[in-house]
């Protein structure tokens, strides 16, 4: 069966997710739909490809991800297909996919033809496309090359031997802050020193915890998650709101 995954910033209030699920279906009836998030921040593509990074490794290979995110984002927008690892990605070409991807070869990526050129509704656009993919159909069949792939600028930390400064880049739904540090280069900078994590006029965070449990409720911690990037918490309470802490807000990390 054909796994299907959508990440969208359609929110449940609309009729949008059912369009959206109704049209893939009709394209292919037996399509396995897995809902990621609807509720990606409106135009939001730089949460789209966190989300995204983060999933794309729990799926097998041959699922289509669908990214219906900031899908009007010029005049005459454009739609894309491609394959990469094995697996399908539809969406729109806004840049989403070149903060997913470091290494898109544009040479793989093909614009979707609309099925009927009277008829660009975006969800069956998309719906199309996964549709064509599902049966077998190359790529090339569902449209030419694209002529022009968007890329964007991943934003990453500012690094010097003593220091990271490092953004915000996702509050969860339980309030914790996500911060755009992996281990990797935490570690690297670290170099066994110690460190002041320093967010807003709070008192520094000195170590690392295993997990919320590891302070006393309502205590401040800092851990990286599953994901492998850093999280800022605190324990059975809402850190965003209680820190006043908030997306694109700049934290600061000193080594000694």
């Amino acid at each position: 069966m054909q796994i299907v995954s959508l990440t969208t910033d359609y929110g449940s209030k609309d009729f949008y997710i059912a369009e959206l699920k109704a049209s893939l279906l009709n394209a292919k009836n037996d399509f396995n739909i897995i809902d990621v998030s609807h509720e990606i921040d409106r135009f939001d593509i730089v949460q789209a490809a966190f989300y995204l990074s983060n999933i794309i490794n729990s799926f097998r290979q041959g699922t289509i991800h669908i990214v219906a995110v900031n899908c009007i984002y010029k005049r005459k927008s454009e739609y894309i297909c491609f394959e990469k690892n094995g697996h399908f990605f539809i969406g729109p070409n806004n840049g989403i996919f070149s903060l997913v991807f470091d290494d898109m070869d544009e040479k793989t990526v093909h614009l979707i033809a609309p099925p009927d050129s009277e008829k660009l509704n975006i969800n069956h656009i998309f719906s199309h496309a996964a549709g064509c993919i599902a049966h077998g159909l190359p790529l090339s069949e569902i449209g030419p090359p694209v002529p022009g792939f968007n890329a964007k600028l991943v934003i990453q930390p500012v690094v010097t031997s003593n220091q990271i400064r490092a953004t915000i880049i996702h509050i969860d739904h339980f309030e914790n802050v996500v911060v755009n540090i992996r281990k990797e280069l935490f570690e690297k900078v670290r170099n066994n020193r110690r460190f002041e994590l320093y967010y807003k006029p709070n008192e520094p965070i000195t170590f690392l915890s295993r997990d919320y449990g590891d302070v006393a409720i309502g205590d401040p911690l800092a851990f990286f998650n599953s994901a492998g990037y850093l999280e800022i918490a605190l324990n059975m309470d809402k850190a965003s709101s209680m820190l006043n802490l908030a997306k694109n807000e700049m934290i600061q990390i000193n080594f000694y």
